[in-house]
């Protein structure tokens, strides 16, 4: 599953939207993103890692990393 497939089944199991999520984006960084903004993002693949790390924390989740060579 890629990040997009991933926050939109993270977004359903919250009961919002990707608009709603981004106006909660919006507020928190002071920089405005729209819903077309963050789509068009998750499909071509651009979003950036600190913008998922907030999407993520809006939504009440933790991005973890784990060492798979242990």
């Amino acid at each position: 599953m890629n990040i997009r497939e991933e926050i939109k089944v993270i977004i359903a199991r919250r009961g919002t939207t990707l608009k709603k999520v981004c106006e909660i984006l919006s507020e928190r960084t002071g920089k405005f993103y729209s819903y077309n903004n963050i789509s068009n993002k998750l499909k071509r693949g651009t979003i950036k890692f600190n913008e998922v790390q907030e999407i993520f924390n809006i939504l009440n989740y933790e991005l973890s990393y784990n060492d798979l060579n242990l």
